[in-house]
């Protein structure tokens, strides 16, 4: 049920012009309020709203009726007047009555932060599964705000059976339909992730270590995923330029292939509702061998952006701090991560200076240009010492004739010695863990 696509007479389109509201609680949150607005203004324009003007508010006690006090919702009201808007975008989350109460008193449509992501997702979403999650994350949030979606509610259907009775409202009807439509949704979905759980035991039999790009939206991870692969995903300076995740083989160091995966940006107060309809697409990040964290340094927020994606992977289990049941073998297991500085071509000298000299007190930190290429090589060099860690010096047999294996193993680690013996050749390879329980995998499933 997109603000954009109703159906009714006066429904939005791309171009229409938009204020924006913030409800600043003074409550020590690490963003200023200046920083929130231009967020919240980027995220209208990634759907071609207009921001014609943008606004905050501090509220010492929220109202239960309107969010905002009577005399800044006046004042909400006159510069939607005066600007011209047909829509009022309040960054924060709205109940159904507060949203229904702001429409009457601005007379525009109003919709709230998570409202403008779902409308972000539901235009961007390419893929059958995309679609299905953005329809369930819409169907959640919307079965609430029913009552202000439509004038035909309060209409009744006629009862069933002899005595007819009262029947079911035209409300009720549809929240229904909504909830049926819901389980379908789920069912759906239930089948996409059973699917990828064995699209993923394969590629745990398949010799190749997968790596997950990971971090805030607009952090530059196309950027930098098409610059490593020679590919041409959506990259532009746009929030939410990916959802669908993509992935590519690329080659390191040492490693003759491994799968580079790009993923969906993270937000700050992205919707509950998106984090559950999403969690199959995200769970590739915790199949991953290793995630790689791209933030853009050059961000005045980029340590509160951090702390954002950092709690998006905690509540997917991949840092290993969320919680779960005792005993759950299905549990995601913690995933080694590493962090890349983006974006250092955008600081000065004085701030780039800076950024080197913290980078290089750490071991897992690459300071890059995705867009120039400075310092990818770094990055391909750390990302194989870090898939490669661990290894061990292996005695391994394997029938002459299997001149795959052989190859393999030249391939995936590093051969110290090779000999004949009759039908068998013996190998001394240097294999990490996971590299040699990928050959063993390899082996049985033959």
């Amino acid at each position: 049920m997109s603000v954009f696509n109703r159906g009714d007479e006066d429904g939005l389109s791309r171009g229409a012009k938009a204020i924006v509201a913030l409800p600043d609680r003074g409550d020590g949150a690490p963003r200023d309020a200046d920083a929130r607005l231009d967020e919240a203004a980027g995220l209208a324009g990634a759907i071609g709203v207009e921001v014609m003007e943008k606004i905050a508010f501090r509220l010492r006690q929220p109202k239960a009726a309107t969010l905002f006090g009577s005399g800044q919702v006046e004042e909400i009201a006159a510069q939607a007047r005066m600007a011209g808007a047909e829509l009022v975008i309040v960054d924060a989350a709205l109940t159904p009555i507060q949203q229904r109460n702001l429409e009457k008193a601005f007379d525009t449509k109003v919709i709230d932060r998570t409202g403008l992501i779902l409308e972000i997702f539901g235009e961007r979403a390419a893929t059958a599964e995309g679609r299905l999650q953005v329809e369930l994350a819409h169907l959640d949030y919307q079965q609430g705000r029913l009552v202000r979606s439509w004038t035909h509610l309060e209409r009744q259907r006629g009862g069933f059976g002899f005595l007819g009775g009262p029947g079911e409202t035209q409300i009720e009807a549809d929240r229904r339909l909504i909830r049926d439509r819901m389980a379908k949704l789920r069912r759906e979905l239930a089948q996409v992730r059973r699917t990828r759980a064995l699209h993923r035991s394969r590629r745990k039999r398949a010799p190749w270590p997968v790596i997950a790009l990971v971090g805030y939206t607009n952090a530059g991870k196309s950027t930098l995923f098409n610059r490593m692969t020679g590919a041409e995903v959506m990259a532009e300076n746009l929030l939410f330029a990916t959802l669908d995740p993509t992935m590519r083989q690329i080659t390191l160091p040492g490693i003759d292939k491994a799968i580079l995966s790009d993923t969906v940006g993270f937000v700050s107060d992205l919707p509950t509702q998106l984090v559950a309809a999403f969690r199959a697409t995200l769970e590739e990040v915790t199949a991953a061998d290793l995630i790689v964290h791209v933030r853009d340094i050059a961000h005045p927020d980029s340590d509160a952006q951090a702390v954002d994606v950092a709690t998006v992977l905690a509540e997917l289990g991949v840092t290993g701090e969320a919680e779960t049941e005792k005993g759950d073998e299905d549990a995601p297991l913690p995933v080694p991560m590493l962090e890349v500085w983006n974006k250092i071509d955008a600081l000065d000298p004085e701030a780039a200076a800076r950024v080197a000299a913290e980078a290089a007190r750490r071991d897992d930190v690459v300071p890059l240009s995705a867009l120039t290429g400075e310092g990818v090589d770094a990055l391909r060099r750390l990302l194989s010492e870090r898939l490669s860690e661990g290894s061990r010096l292996r005695a391994i047999e394997v029938d002459a004739g299997d001149g795959q294996a052989i190859a393999w193993l030249h391939a995936h680690g590093e051969v110290i010695g090779q000999s004949a013996d009759g039908d068998h050749v013996r190998l001394d390879v240097r294999l990490s863990e996971a590299e040699w329980d990928r050959f063993n995998a390899r082996r049985k499933a033959r």
